[in-house]
């Protein structure tokens, strides 16, 4: 992370990919895919929408929908039951006291989801989950987040609809601007744990990983807090064609976390942090090896990124790595699987 951080910008519109039926039979196989009795198009048939404010009044770029009398009766409990599917593998007993508080859309981003709101009535606690359109290179995302990192993922999906679970944890940048301002201790492990997530989105290629599309779970400890960084979008899965956009510490809105460490750490201690993680996830992808294989296979022939974004990150990581392996990429999945048998091979 000694590099001069900058910003790499995204297509302005990325393309969608369909799920094809081999990777529909990998979800089945893992218990991804089942019958839902809604669909991402359901949701669209709201009637009317009202921007959504924070509690300080300032515009969230969602909106709050509002649906027909008629639409509700047939929504409602059918979306009680894909959370009872979520977290209870359908346990309909746990239902009659969960009902939808709200529900939200965002046009934002690229796959533009609904985020439903689930509220206990016994206690007013409320729980959310997320309705996007299924995209094949958001799977793969979501399934190497599950395969190599320290983090279970909870989602399903039904044709083209995806069902996840919500992410908890304090959005990237709300921490950047409220939770930087803590004791040298603190500072220090928030600084270890960029490094190491950084470190993770580059060995698994997950891209555009800028402070609003991660979010910073807080767990207190005997002489300060533990932090973990967890990313909760995975629509940049392999997608665009150059290194530094896979590297978190590159985009101006992680300048501050970027600075912290630059601050606190030395090269010695980064790299130590860096083959920390790297160990870790050879250890994942070993315990895991039959998965993730099937999976990089699957991957491999599909074509989930333009052909030039291909062509131009084999270019540029075969230059990173000094490897030959990447001159006969034509596709992300044969660069995934050659970037992560190197990542995880190599000793710094």
């Amino acid at each position: 992370m000694s590099e001069k951080p900058r910003e790499d910008v995204p297509s302005r519109k990325k393309f969608f990919y369909p799920i094809p039926d081999i990777l529909r039979s990998y979800l089945i196989r893992y218990d991804r895919e089942t019958k839902l009795s809604v669909q991402y198009s359901d949701l669209l048939r709201f009637t009317y929408q009202t921007p959504l404010l924070n509690k300080d009044g300032v515009n969230t770029l969602w909106h709050t929908v509002f649906y027909d009398e008629s639409e509700m009766q047939e929504l409602f409990p059918s979306l009680t039951y894909i959370y009872a599917l979520l977290h209870t593998d359908g346990d309909v007993e746990v239902m009659e006291h969960l009902s939808v508080a709200r529900i939200d859309y965002c046009t934002f981003g690229n796959s533009k989801p609904f985020r439903i709101r689930i509220i206990n009535r016994l206690n007013d606690n409320y729980d959310h989950f997320y309705i996007k359109t299924a995209d094949a290179s958001r799977v793969y995302g979501l399934e190497l987040e599950h395969i190599l990192s320290l983090n279970r993922i909870i989602y399903l999906t039904n044709g083209n609809t995806l069902v996840e679970e919500h992410i908890p944890g304090l959005p990237g940048d709300i921490f950047n601007t409220e939770n930087l301002q803590t004791s040298k201790f603190n500072q220090i492990r928030i600084s270890k744990e960029f490094v190491k997530f950084n470190e993770r989105c580059f060995a698994r290629l997950l891209g555009d990983m800028r402070s609003y599309n991660f979010v910073v779970d807080i767990t207190p400890d005997i002489e300060g807090n533990q932090y973990r960084m967890r990313a909760i979008d995975f629509d940049q899965q392999s997608y665009e064609g150059h290194r530094k956009f896979y590297l978190p510490h590159f985009f101006k809105e992680n300048n501050p976390l970027v600075m912290l460490g630059i601050k606190y750490m030395d090269d010695t201690t980064m790299r130590q942090y860096q083959e920390e993680e790297r160990s870790l996830i050879a250890h994942r992808a070993k315990a895991s090896s039959s998965r993730l294989n099937l999976l990089l296979d699957i991957m491999r022939p599909q074509e989930i990124s333009p052909k030039e974004k291909v062509l131009n990150l084999a270019k540029e990581l075969g230059e990173y790595h000094r490897s030959a392996a990447f001159d006969n990429c034509h596709t992300m999945g044969q660069i995934m699987t050659e970037h992560l048998a190197i990542t995880i091979a190599r000793k710094i």
